[in-house]
């Protein structure tokens, strides 16, 4: 990730008490590690952003690297600013089970990344954080790529942490359970992605993908009643 970015002016890597050799990594390389609590998300990037001094910002996730192709369309895209956007929106092309994949409404999945330092701020949901940005934006034409899931086994560590962290947000927003919800959302989401995303041209890595984003939505607001429940 960072080798890939490279090119930057300046690099910093925040760490919030990792367990593996991230920092020590981190550190043989130009970038400035910090090292700091964990307080999700939003929260930790929005107190990240205050380390940074350039006038423009690329957040990546530990498993998303940037191509020369699109590190060189960034670059040109600074060196003509002319102050009219506060952002651009980059598709991720997500590397799932060994494959690539170019449906299931995973591809194009356009997120800003790039974006002014003064202009930008995360939401502190506790997952799936936003980036809110005061002004309009662009979109880049070259993708980012992300490294997602190599396995089912880290697909489903992360499974079970984001749809508690997810249940947390929905009670925090004053949502309700409903079994209407239980039993209609998670069909929905599998069709969605599989028959109206086109899911079923990513073969049976689309199949599994569509599955496993059903099963997501259920014990989401299973957690959602269980949470209310206590």
């Amino acid at each position: 990730c960072l080798e890939s970015v490279r090119w930057a002016d300046e690099l910093i890597v925040v760490d919030s008490g990792s367990v593996d050799l991230t920092v020590e990594l981190a550190r043989q390389s130009p970038a400035k590690v910090m090292q700091m609590q964990w307080r999700g998300y939003g929260a930790t990037k929005n107190e990240a952003l205050q380390y940074a001094t350039g006038d423009w910002i690329l957040w990546l996730d530990a498993d998303e690297r940037v191509t020369p192709e699109l590190a060189t369309e960034i670059r040109q895209h600074i060196k003509e600013d002319d102050g009219t956007f506060a952002g651009y929106s980059i598709a991720r092309r997500a590397y799932f089970l060994g494959k690539w994949i170019k449906h299931c409404g995973w591809y194009p999945s356009r997120v800003t990344r790039l974006f002014r330092r003064t202009k930008g701020k995360f939401t502190e949901t506790k997952v799936h954080e936003q980036l809110l940005l005061d002004g309009t934006t662009s979109h880049l034409n070259n993708d980012l790529l992300h490294y997602t899931d190599p396995d089912l086994y880290h697909y489903f560590q992360k499974f079970n942490r984001y749809t508690s962290l997810a249940a947390e947000d929905l009670v925090a927003a004053g949502k309700r359970f409903s079994l209407f919800d239980l039993i209609t959302r998670p069909p929905f989401v599998f069709f969605k992605m599989f028959i109206l995303r086109l899911g079923f041209l990513d073969g049976l890595r689309g199949f599994i993908l569509s599955v496993s984003s059903m099963a997501y939505v259920f014990v989401k607001y299973a957690k959602l009643w269980e949470l209310q429940k206590k």
